[in-house]
């Protein structure tokens, strides 16, 4: 952890061109004022294939070095979650349910991070050991635990209870009962690929560095998304609009933002860092103001608020 305020605002950053990505991907699935546009699945694939197109021309300019043999398995992992799973997830969701309450299962997602970050720290120390040697006949100290464990169980409760309250915001936004349905389990796999997709290319980031980690993590899906942004491609004429926000989808939320969010999992720690992600439905909800002529009210603000709130004071030591 090298830089852990800087690391907590630029994971803010990060999660402010993610929160773009909800009503962009409305906009250019024909949700707003574009029309019909393009398809679910055309949106999500294509998007990656022009974030791979820019990702070579940086990996070139940069005369970036080959992974090495244990870097491949984080990166392609991160590559099925970040870059294929969860953008698929949400496309395929958004066809039949409210953005509303799919943000109640996409509220999990910091938690779940977080929960995939502690699980790999907890198996490397196991495989490492955490003892510094025996003989020495030293006892161990015991306030430093004690205030870890303090820390440990401020940060999950906060954790547990921001989750808990972006899904509440969610659901009194949506208006009608919540039920489970086949799209909600699609969507909560979908979170629980990106989580552990966060933390491997996390892993990643530090040897060799943000920016070519996300480029990698983009063209390793190519073998998939190609074939098929090809096979989908629209027949029909598509409006200008749809286009450029499939600029966007691509060059920000899949390419750009990963360049901050990366780096701000390297600076401040995933499982801090992670936290951050309670605030993406609220920049959603804001962004769509503009995109899809839906302002954001009193009560909004309110749960905002909150939001930051918990976020704080469970990441403060």
């Amino acid at each position: 952890m090298r830089h852990p305020a800087a690391g907590m605002a630029l994971g803010v950053l990060a999660v402010a061109l993610f929160g773009a990505t909800l009503p962009i991907t409305r906009w250019t699935m024909g949700q707003g004022d574009a029309g019909s546009a393009l398809s679910p699945l055309f949106i999500t694939f294509s998007r990656v294939v022009l974030a791979a197109a820019v990702s070579a021309l940086c990996l070139l300019a940069l005369r970036a070095r080959w992974p090495t043999r244990d870097e491949w398995g984080p990166l392609a992992v991160a590559a099925a979650g970040n870059a294929v799973l969860y953008p698929l997830s949400l496309a395929l969701a958004l066809r039949e349910q409210s953005a509303a309450h799919v943000a109640v299962i996409t509220a999990l997602l910091p938690l779940a991070t977080a929960a995939a970050a502690a699980v790999a720290t907890m198996s490397l120390t196991l495989r490492h050991g955490t003892g510094t040697g025996t003989g020495s006949g030293a006892e161990p100290s015991t306030s430093a635990p004690s205030s870890a464990s303090r820390g440990h169980r401020r940060f999950w409760l906060c954790a547990v209870a921001s989750a808990a309250l972006v899904a509440w915001f969610s659901l009194r936004r949506s208006g009608q009962p919540f039920t489970l349905v086949a799209n909600d389990l699609i969507v909560a796999g979908g979170v629980l690929a990106a989580s552990v997709g966060y933390v491997q290319g996390a892993k990643v980031t530090r040897a060799m560095g943000a920016e070519r980690a996300i480029c990698w993590v983009t063209l390793l899906t190519l073998p998939i998304s190609l074939p098929i942004t090809l096979a989908t491609w629209p027949t029909t004429p598509v409006p200008a609009s749809a286009w450029v926000g499939l600029g966007y989808l691509g060059l920000v939320s899949m390419w750009a933002a990963f360049f901050a969010w990366y780096r701000a999992l390297d600076w401040g720690g995933p499982l801090k860092v992670s936290q951050t992600q309670a605030f993406q439905p609220f920049f959603s909800i804001a962004l769509a103001w503009p995109l899809l002529g839906e302002p954001p009210d009193a009560p909004t603000l309110a749960f905002a608020a909150a939001v930051v709130a918990l976020v704080v004071v469970g990441t403060r030591r």
